[in-house]
């Protein structure tokens, strides 16, 4: 039967697997007694003896009984971090193993519980320490974006300094990379490739929520030379919801705070050849100046399609150069038709307003378009066009497999346009 790291173990023949040495133990009083009798007799640690020595750790933590005289009820193993280390323990009581990995240069404390055949219970508190890791390699991770207050889209990054591709490791890196969110919200881990993850909710982020990563990685062992290292936590905060639509039928970009219609603009997209990509993405950067050239997305120069042009108020969607920009050149077709490169024109005035009233993390929605739909991943943030169950699905602890283009596919996008 599977435990939480609050586990289970019992007052009779028990033995931690870090030692040696059994006994046994009775109740020696009135079962009915309020007061747990000490388990020591019952006992056996299978690691250093007393207080000396130091435990392996890529040895699992296990506590068993051979059951002639009661039975495990409760094993708990913490160390001095306050991490738990999660077991399972059998049906008839008699075995408890750790099935988390146990941190390198550690203390713990074991607290086995037990009952014997006439109901009384047991208690006892046991110490030991692991050794230290022989290995130099260590893991470290760099959660992003850096700290500070973004839309309610902005994902959580984590970037780990060497490729985990195996299941089982990814899910001991996965396990300890932590992040919260008050009020909390369901969102899990989703693995971009070998040395990224994304997190994020179900929905988008609560507004003015405090949102936390962190990692118990530290001294954790994920192969036999690589173990967890060191990982600096992060902290950000989101604002207001702010959702922009762009319809590219009605060559119109809304503007939501909050739910609440704020204003509505006339645009033009991408026209035949150079579609504006549809689906949810997420601002990048603000950029006030931007050069925007032709021959960066494959125009050449001279042609009837080339460019070379100065834009202002460009706010950044992805990657390869999708903006929402001032293209005060096709006032004229704005509201009426799509005749840029691929980026949402408007007039100077309005990109200055949104330009001023987006900050990175908010939602930028494309509809209507005939582009397609914004990549999952390598060209910026395009998480939410993933259904729930497909990022699902890119989780290590939940299961399947990563859905959509890998980061080196974005070599093969388009890069700037207008």
């Amino acid at each position: 039967m599977s435990h939480t790291p609050h586990t289970v173990a019992g007052c009779t023949l028990l033995a931690i697997a870090l030692a040696a040495g059994v006994t046994s133990c009775g109740s020696d009083g009135n079962p009915l007694s309020a007061d747990p009798y000490d388990a020591a007799d019952q006992i056996a640690f299978n690691g250093p003896a007393g207080n000396g020595g130091k435990a392996d750790p890529d040895k699992p933590l296990e506590v068993t009984t051979d059951g002639s005289d009661g039975r495990i009820t409760d094993v708990t193993a913490k160390d001095a971090a306050g991490r738990y280390v999660a077991g399972e323990l059998s049906a008839d009581g008699t075995r408890w193993h750790s099935t988390s990995p146990l941190a390198a240069n550690a203390r713990y404390t074991v607290r086995v519980s037990t009952e014997d055949e006439d109901g009384a219970p047991g208690r006892k508190v046991l110490t030991f320490h692991t050794s230290k890791p022989t290995t130099k390699k260590h893991l470290t991770v760099e959660f992003g974006p850096k700290a500070g207050t973004y839309g309610v889209g902005q994902p959580i990054t984590a970037e780990l300094n060497r490729p985990v591709q195996d299941r089982k490791q990814r899910a001991i890196v996965e396990r300890a990379l932590k992040v919260d969110s008050t009020p909390a919200v369901e969102g899990t881990w989703h693995w971009v490739d070998d040395k990224e993850l994304h997190y994020r909710p179900k929905e988008y982020w609560p507004t003015h929520a405090t949102i936390r990563a962190r990692s118990n990685l530290e001294g954790v062992k994920i192969s036999d030379r690589l173990w967890g290292g060191k990982v600096k936590p992060l902290k950000i905060t989101t604002g207001d919801q702010v959702i922009a639509v762009t319809d590219a039928a009605s060559h119109q970009l809304t503007l939501y705070r909050n739910g609440e219609e704020v204003r509505s603009i006339p645009v033009t997209t991408g026209k035949p050849g150079f579609e504006t990509r549809n689906g949810v993405k997420v601002v990048l950067a603000k950029e006030y100046f931007v050069r925007m050239r032709g021959t960066s997305i494959g125009i050449a120069e001279g042609s009837a399609d080339s460019y070379d042009l100065p834009v202002y108020y460009a706010t950044r969607v992805t990657w390869s150069g999708e903006y929402v920009h001032a293209a005060p050149w096709s006032v004229g077709s704005q509201g009426y038709a799509n005749v840029s490169h691929g980026c949402t024109g408007m007039s100077t005035a309005n990109a200055e307003w949104f330009f001023d009233n987006v900050r990175e993390g908010d939602i930028v929605k494309v509809i209507n378009s005939y582009g397609n739909t914004m990549e999952p991943f390598g060209n910026g943030f395009g998480d939410w066009n993933l259904t729930w169950k497909n990022w699902r699905s890119g989780s290590a602890l939940v299961g399947g497999t990563p859905d959509g283009p890998k980061p080196q596919d974005a070599a093969r996008l388009r890069p700037a346009a207008v």
